[in-house]
């Protein structure tokens, strides 16, 4: 199976997933499910629950384990575009082709959906805490501790990238910024996948930093195709980082130097699989695929 083809399992895979978990009965607060059902299944790549699985599967062959950790982290990452897209942050009208949640529905209702949607997460996985045998809760446990030390550190990541707007800054703060703010979740993925299997602490290590790469190579991307990228592919307008003066890779280092960037990072995540041979090959093509996607 190729890449393309066994990304599309994946992500209908997901889609399955997660579509158990929508609320849909009617009731009083049913425009707030239909608010947060809105978002989950607004058409995204998954490739966070998808590093889940697909790094639990270089040791493990049943995913049914990691799967409530996987709808977690994409229920996660769900509100943070909820709310990225909200006037007081980036102020966006359009996502994957169609209208942000709070153009569909309004501020209000939006801000309530992610927060929602941030709440469901950790009933997803205190469910499967609370479902499992004696043996699996340590590590479990030391997983439900990552995701929320994850989910602080996009928080914070987001608002330092909110603080400096329209400031000159480090390179440093620019990593700092984008370690946290998209970074950290991604290497969460990686992670829990790792230590859900019962990777050894060479293996995390490895993984870990294959994970912090792709993790910052994925904002880089998404830096440059905000300079450069197709509004119809896209499905949003180009150019809103420039227009609220975003600290991105491109303003800090101009648009070949951030591809030039991505190119190395590329590259040395790349290197950290190779000891895997074919059981790591679809991480591997992610990584590429992250350099050079379009959307």
């Amino acid at each position: 199976m190729d890449f393309k083809e066994k990304l599309k399992q994946y992500q209908e895979l997901i889609n399955r997933e997660v579509e158990k978990h929508i609320e849909t009965k009617k009731c009083p607060e049913e425009m707030l499910n239909r608010s947060m059902e809105y978002s989950l299944m607004a058409g995204g790549k998954r490739i966070r629950p998808i590093l889940v699985i697909a790094t639990y599967q270089i040791f493990k062959e049943d995913i049914q384990e990691c799967m409530p950790f996987a709808v977690a982290i994409e229920m996660v990452h769900n509100f943070s575009l909820i709310h990225d897209d909200l006037p007081g942050i980036d102020n966006d009208d359009f996502r994957h082709g169609k209208p942000t949640n709070h153009k569909q529905f309004n501020e209000a209702t939006a801000i309530l959906a992610g927060d929602g949607l941030l709440n469901n997460a950790y009933k997803v996985i205190s469910k499967s805490l609370e479902n499992s045998k004696k043996d699996e809760l340590t590590k479990k446990i030391k997983v439900f501790q990552e995701f929320s030390n994850a989910v602080n550190k996009m928080i914070i990541g987001e608002f330092v990238d909110t603080e400096v707007e329209g400031q000159q800054i480090s390179e440093e703060t620019l990593e700092y910024i984008h370690k946290n703010k998209t970074g950290a979740l991604l290497t969460l993925c990686v992670r829990m996948g790792a230590i859900l299997s019962e990777a050894s602490q060479e293996d995390l290590d490895r993984l870990t930093s294959y994970a912090e790469k792709i993790g910052l190579a994925f904002q880089i991307k998404d830096d440059i195709l905000s300079e450069e990228g197709d509004e119809k592919v896209l499905g949003k307008p180009v150019g809103n980082d420039k227009i609220l003066e975003k600290c991105t890779y491109v303003s800090k280092y101009g648009l070949e130097g951030a591809k030039e960037k991505l190119d190395e990072l590329t590259k040395e995540a790349i290197e950290e699989l190779k000891t895997y041979n074919e059981k790591a090959g679809f991480l591997i093509e992610l990584a590429k695929y992250i350099k050079e996607r379009n959307k």
